[in-house]
């Protein structure tokens, strides 16, 4: 009687990655990839010795993505600007993704790439070094932040983002103005949470590099 087949490292994370495109973190488990797998958990728990390792290992695929043929160019705020579009780039072709990256983080090569890279263009923003690490930190929770909230959106069925449109319309244009004059008078000019995602990505993260740079002692 043939044996059960051994699935490679690489193709667990596959097949990972596909039932979490079509569902979600909390509904993921390891017993489920296992029947997608036609094999048991047992067999998992070779490659991954948890449920969180393996979501880990999924997540630092994309930021491998992210980072593959980079090449740093341009002063530290362009170098770190292009890595933070490359990771939302590479989030947002996998949403479903965004969400297990900004819970339970990432600690492969992937990562250390990401964190290289951003480390290596605050040291050469003329940054003391003691100042860098957490310089470094609002930088990747505002990123992560940010890519974690697309992905929300994004990973909405149509009936689900239509009906929050439409919660959206009642509470602006619906709003008393006796109560919220404010809220009335830019009504027609507040815009819903999905609008202009990518702009407000880049202006965001330039006023947090502006921030740094504000704080660089001149030479």
């Amino acid at each position: 009687m043939a044996g059960r087949r051994r699935w490679s490292t690489e193709e667990i994370l596959d097949a990972a990655a596909e039932l979490l495109r079509t569902g979600d973190a909390d509904s993921f488990s390891v017993r489920k990839l296992a029947a997608v797998l036609g094999t048991d958990s047992s067999s998992l728990y070779r490659h991954f010795r948890s449920k969180t390792e393996l979501l880990r290992a999924v997540a630092d695929r994309t930021l491998l993505a992210a980072m593959d043929g980079h090449r740093p160019e341009g002063d530290w705020k362009q170098r770190i600007t292009t890595v933070a579009l490359r990771v939302r780039e590479a989030f947002g072709r996998h949403p479903q993704l965004a969400a297990t990256w900004g819970r339970y983080a990432s600690g492969g090569t992937g990562s250390r790439l990401v964190m290289e890279e951003v480390l290596q263009a605050l040291r050469t923003s003329g940054l003391p070094d003691e100042e860098i690490p957490a310089r470094y930190h609002r930088l990747a929770v505002l990123i992560a932040a940010l890519i974690a909230a697309e992905a929300g959106v994004s990973t909405l069925t149509p009936v689900e983002y239509e009906q929050g449109m439409e919660l959206f319309r009642v509470a602006v244009l619906g709003a008393d103005p006796e109560n919220f004059p404010a809220l009335t008078h830019f009504a027609r000019d507040v815009r819903p949470l999905g609008a202009d995602r990518r702009a407000a990505f880049e202006e965001l993260l330039a006023a947090q590099l502006a921030h740094i740079e504000a704080a660089i002692l001149p030479s």
